[in-house]
């Protein structure tokens, strides 16, 4: 393989596998909040022994997320230094702005999160908890807006030619808002509360199905059930604008991630499908004149094809780009399905008694994961050839002093250090979630049945 192909699987592995946990954060600082908004409005001890429980896994999701984002930032100056200085000056005040506004803020309230317990008064911890909750989002804004520009280019213009060639900011607001930062954005969001949604909703349907904590897992799941319901219904209605962004910005990507080649036709939206780059067929399930009537309102009216390209400004990977963003569209829908389905059950008093169902939010903790990588990828693959769309080529972005070789070795032993970090992650939050939440009441029980059954303690 070349360098450019070693670049990019060396990057996409990097983000994909640090994109695990700056979602997971995001999510459960939402629910962190509702959870200790919940114990100051109701004084119910359990709210309050659910957010110490979190918390613990929080710090745990934030710590092994900042690790494995900072080798990113230095791939940019190794492999891909042209696009550095091609983009320098939106993709660092971009960054600038995450690491001034968000990054020190969540940070710098972590600790009283984490430590402020019986330190601070319970409003102050609360406002730390909203404070770091906030930070996660503000971080999410400035990174999906730098690489949302990269999708639309907007407030900017080119200086020097070239190899001299970069885009200098000349509205700020504009690069902010461009076409599509607003609703990925919305996109994004959602998607990040869905992850910490299930997570909570796998570890106490877990507790529920073994009878343990059941005191504190039975709330603490229907909250987690009303937030994944909700985001859910919602990342349906974010999906479709931000498609509709798509097929205005991007046509090429909308027409690979539908497998859609002729112009003058219309066209069908697929359920499930392969896609034969060779032939320009596709052949599955569709729904005829489906996403003509997405983007016309009317199943008749054509939608521009791949054909309308030119070869060498179309993505060649179809099929891939089709089948990254039909998984993360099954993934949603069966979110819609799992959630609205737990909340009939909810109103027929049969929540907790149905197992099966219980069993399949275990592992639905999933279905956010893989929706979230899938069309991360579908995103990014159905982008080029473009690293800028309409400006800058992958081909032409690349550091031209890096060689095949040492792309090749550093994957692997990112590919090693990564793993390690995954199994340290896994074993860490296995322990976590097998201690379970521990009350302060329980602890006292413990201890004095401890004293009772120890003749020592008892002298």
């Amino acid at each position: 393989m070349d360098v450019e192909v070693l670049s990019r699987i060396q990057f996409a592995f990097t983000v994909a596998f640090h994109y695990i946990y700056p979602p997971l954060s995001i999510g459960l600082g939402l629910l962190l909040v509702i959870m200790e908004g919940m114990y100051l409005k109701t004084g119910r001890k359990i709210y309050e022994d659910a957010t110490r429980f979190w918390i613990k896994i929080f710090a745990l999701i934030f710590g092994i997320g900042v690790a494995t984002g900072i080798i990113m930032e230095f791939e940019f100056g190794t492999n891909w230094a042209t696009y550095s200085k091609y983009v320098g000056d939106i993709f660092g005040s971009a960054l600038a702005a995450e690491g001034i506004f968000a990054f020190a803020l969540e940070s710098g309230f972590l600790g009283i999160l984490i430590f402020g317990w019986n330190r601070v008064s319970s409003r102050v911890h609360f406002f730390s908890t909203i404070m770091v909750f906030l930070g996660s989002l503000f971080s999410a804004i400035w990174i999906v807006v730098a690489n949302s520009w990269q999708q639309t280019p907007a407030g900017y213009h080119i200086v020097g030619e070239g190899m001299n060639a970069r885009a200098e900011i000349t509205d700020f607001w504009a690069m902010v808002f461009n076409p599509s930062s607003v609703d990925r954005l919305t996109h994004v969001w959602i998607g990040a509360f869905l992850s910490g949604a299930f997570l909570v909703l796998s570890v106490n349907a877990y507790y529920i199905l073994r009878k343990r904590h059941l005191e504190i897992a039975r709330p603490s799941f229907k909250l987690a059930l009303i937030v994944a319901t909700a985001c859910s219904l919602l990342q349906l209605v974010a999906g479709h604008h931000s498609a509709d962004g798509v097929a205005k910005n991007q046509p090429a990507k909308l027409a690979a991630i539908e497998g859609h080649y002729d112009t003058l036709a219309m066209a069908d939206m697929f359920l499930l499908g392969y896609v034969n780059n060779k032939t320009q067929e596709v052949s599955g399930l569709k729904i005829p004149g489906g996403l003509s009537f997405l983007i016309h309102g009317n199943f008749n009216d054509p939608v521009k094809g791949l054909k309308a390209f030119p070869e060498d400004e179309r993505p060649k990977q179809i099929n891939a780009i089709f089948q990254f963003y039909h998984i993360m569209v099954a993934c949603g829908m069966a979110m819609i399905a799992l959630t609205v389905f737990a909340v009939w059950q909810w109103r027929r008093n049969r929540l907790f008694e149905t197992k099966w169902l219980l069993w399949l939010f275990v592992f639905a903790v999933l279905l956010p994961q893989v929706a979230n990588q899938a069309g991360w990828f579908a995103a990014e693959m159905g982008r080029q050839p473009w690293v800028v769309y309409g400006l800058l080529k992958t081909s032409d972005a690349l550091s031209k002093t890096v060689t095949a070789n040492q792309v090749l070795f550093s994957l692997i032993m990112f590919t090693i250090v990564y793993l390690l970090l995954l199994v340290l992650f896994l074993y860490l939050l296995n322990r976590k979630i097998k201690h379970g939440p521990v009350s302060d009441h329980a602890k006292e029980e413990l201890e004095e049945g401890s004293k009772r059954n120890n003749p020592i303690m008892q002298q």
